[in-house]
């Protein structure tokens, strides 16, 4: 390290380009290691300073440089005072905008592999979609399991294990269990014949999946019988209920979050329309009547919630407000014939409908797409556009602590975005490592300081 108190340190320019591609691009380089450096000062404890950016800090884009070192963002201050050292690294971002990596907790697939279907190449299926939203800005996400038959569930959840991102792909927050426990009249793309009720209760929830340890949201129709206690009993178990495929009223809804739940999958869509004298669980985002603010799905695609739609929902509750893709099999596809779980889906003209019908079949737009329409649409801020896809599915998900912010001492998951125009993804960092370079993204150089010498 560059010892601050003698000053004796030397940039050196070594020309070398920071960062990677996707898979179908250039291979992945790591960040570069102190040539001559002991084992104890390895990459992964070198201090890297990105100067000339901007970051989405404390609700406000602020001018400052960002610090990080082993895989940690870093509070400066201390490095220089107490440490009295100054950054191994420095790095030009020729005044893009840092920002916290998405995070995705609806995708059912993408790039041509469905989770639910997919079921004997479910790992090749993780492991593609894991890599593939890396150029989409997404740094952790929930695969999605919409309604599916027992055995599947059985063969599936003990292959889908919660994982760190990294050079390999997107970090796994756990799975998202969409259905079987929903409504049918509201069942949208679900298959009508795996539908299933919680008459046994919580017995019946456990039998179905197999096994509950890697699940990181269940979504529920609040109005069937015996769903207070088991999403009671969810809650306790640390994983967060969703609310959605529902036929319920606002008093389901409002019975729901005092027994533990916290989101809405995919407001709007998949439940009772909202009605001036029962607003259903639209209504929960003003009720009185709830022990906590919930958080709600939105899919801003330009074809699943109307653009006032959403104006409606933020300007009633933007705090709660989460973005969602809810991205199936054709996600960075071209149009065609594709698999949501059990169901044939036909894309076309970027619309995914169930084969033969007009029924919406999950969305084939990537995070950042749903960030630039929400902007867009919305009209707001781009602060906002992107706390929606990275702060608030933090807070929902409980790990604020880890990611969804530039907060000191999270991780070190973060996008450099062009917000020059339509918001655009340049790199992809996980850990401090750069996983994903955009063909448009200008190269990255480095300056390397050489270690002081004793005098």
């Amino acid at each position: 390290m560059s010892c601050i108190e003698c000053g004796s340190s030397m940039p050196v320019k070594h020309n070398q380009f920071l960062g990677a591609a996707s898979h179908h691009e250039k291979p992945i380089e790591r960040m570069p290691s102190v040539s001559g450096s002991s084992a104890t000062s390895s990459s992964d404890r070198l201090i890297y300073q990105f100067i000339n950016c901007r970051l989405v800090r404390g609700g406000q884009i602020v001018k400052d440089d960002f610090w990080f070192r082993g895989g940690k963002i870093l509070n400066p201050e201390p490095v220089f005072f107490e440490e009295k050292v100054r950054a191994d690294v420095t790095v030009d971002c020729h005044d893009a905008l840092i920002c916290p990596g998405f995070i995705d907790v609806q995708v059912n697939g993408g790039f041509g592999y469905d989770f639910s279907s997919d079921t004997d190449r479910l790992e090749e299926a993780v492991s593609s979609v894991s890599r593939g939203v890396l150029a989409t800005g997404v740094t952790s996400f929930c695969p999605t399991l919409v309604t599916s038959p027992d055995s599947v569930y059985h063969k599936i959840m003990p292959r889908i294990e919660r994982t760190e991102g990294s050079k390999e792909g997107a970090g796994i927050l756990g799975v998202h269990l969409e259905g079987p426990f929903i409504s049918p009249e509201k069942k949208g793309a679900h298959p009508l014949n795996y539908i299933q009720n919680l008459d046994q209760g919580f017995s019946k929830l456990e039998s179905t999946y197999g096994r509950l340890d890697n699940t990181a949201v269940v979504t529920i129709a609040p109005e069937l019988t015996g769903a207070k206690e088991v999403i009671g009993e969810l809650s306790e178990r640390g994983i967060v209920v969703s609310v959605g495929h529902s036929n319920g009223n606002l008093e389901d809804g409002e019975a729901a979050v005092n027994s533990g739940a916290s989101f809405i999958t995919h407001l709007f869509n998949a439940m009772l329309p909202f009605h001036h004298r029962d607003p259903g669980l639209v209504g929960l985002l003003t009720s009185r009547k709830i022990n906590r603010p919930v958080f709600y799905g939105i899919i801003a695609d330009g074809i699943h919630t109307h653009p006032a739609a959403l104006r409606i929902a933020h300007r009633t509750h933007a705090k709660g407000l989460v973005l969602v893709s809810d991205g199936m099999a054709a996600m960075g596809l071209e149009d065609g014939e594709h698999h949501i779980g059990q169901m044939m889906v036909k894309v076309q003209g970027r619309r995914a409908v169930l084969a033969g019908t007009n029924t919406l079949a999950g969305s084939v737009a990537t995070m950042d797409e749903c960030v630039r329409v929400f902007i867009n649409d919305a009209g707001v801020s781009v602060v906002e556009g992107i706390e929606a896809a990275t702060l608030h599915p933090a807070q929902l998900m409980g790990i604020t602590h880890q990611k969804g912010t530039l907060d000191y001492n999270t991780d070190a998951d973060f996008l450099l975005v062009s917000d020059k125009g339509p918001l655009k993804v340049l790199n992809t960092f996980i850990a401090g490592e750069c996983v994903y370079s955009s063909p448009e993204a200008p190269q990255l150089f480095y300056n390397e300081s050489v270690p002081c010498k004793k005098h």
